[in-house]
């Protein structure tokens, strides 16, 4: 049976499959101790590590390149795991975790909510989730962050997890249900086209001007 390959597209990024051809670009930011040492995995070694790292760990489905729309440079990652992916045993059927990260040079760029929410989407209108999960570990405020923006609530705590790197950590664990999902979208009209469009409620933190400049509520 031929695999199915999705595109994802937002504002400013194109979420698509890893390809083997993106692993200088994945090296250029996966070497960074301070983006994988978050995350409890360690810091590519060469361009061949991360070469192998797009045709094991990456190959899996729902896996995202996080693609500047604007460069067609890959800088991140993105994506959701479902079954026995997940991290927390209070995970349960029909429900799935998202993981993200995205280059230093990128941080605080409102590009990483941006790809979430559109994950959120798919986890919710395409896959049939109950619920998504994120997890991570005590400290990371910046991927606490992003789960703040995108309408995820905490859940519990769990401690004396043992990370990729082998060291015990204490972890968080935050989530959004659908219907708390769909509690988040607000229907609005485009001016231009009068086809209706939903688009994520705005949520603290969020730059209005770009998203709403051309909408008028319906």
């Amino acid at each position: 049976m031929e695999k199915i390959v999705y595109q994802l597209v937002t504002e400013r990024l194109i979420l698509r499959p890893w390809r083997e051809s993106d692993a200088d670009a994945l090296y250029k930011y996966a070497k960074d101790p301070a983006i994988g040492q978050a995350a409890g995995w360690p810091p590519h070694t060469s361009v061949e590590n991360s070469l192998e790292i797009i045709r094991t760990v990456f190959a899996a489905p729902e896996t995202y390149a996080v693609v500047l729309k604007e460069t067609g440079e890959p800088v991140g990652s993105a994506g959701i795991m479902c079954g026995d992916g997940l991290h927390s045993a209070e995970m349960l059927q029909g429900e799935a975790e998202i993981g993200y990260w995205i280059g230093k040079p990128y941080w605080g760029q409102g590009l990483i909510p941006e790809a979430v929410r559109c994950l959120l989407q798919r986890c919710f209108e395409d896959l049939g989730m109950t619920a998504v999960w994120c997890g991570y570990y005590d400290g990371n405020t910046k991927s606490r962050r992003v789960m703040d923006k995108c309408g995820f609530h905490f859940h519990h705590t769990e401690e004396g997890k043992t990370s990729p790197l082998g060291d015990i950590r204490t972890e968080h664990f935050m989530r959004i249900t659908k219907e708390e999902w769909e509690t988040d979208q607000i229907r609005i009209l485009p001016v231009d086209t009068g086809k209706k469009r939903y688009l994520p409620l705005l949520l603290l933190g969020d730059d209005p001007t770009f998203l709403i400049a051309s909408y008028i509520f319906d």
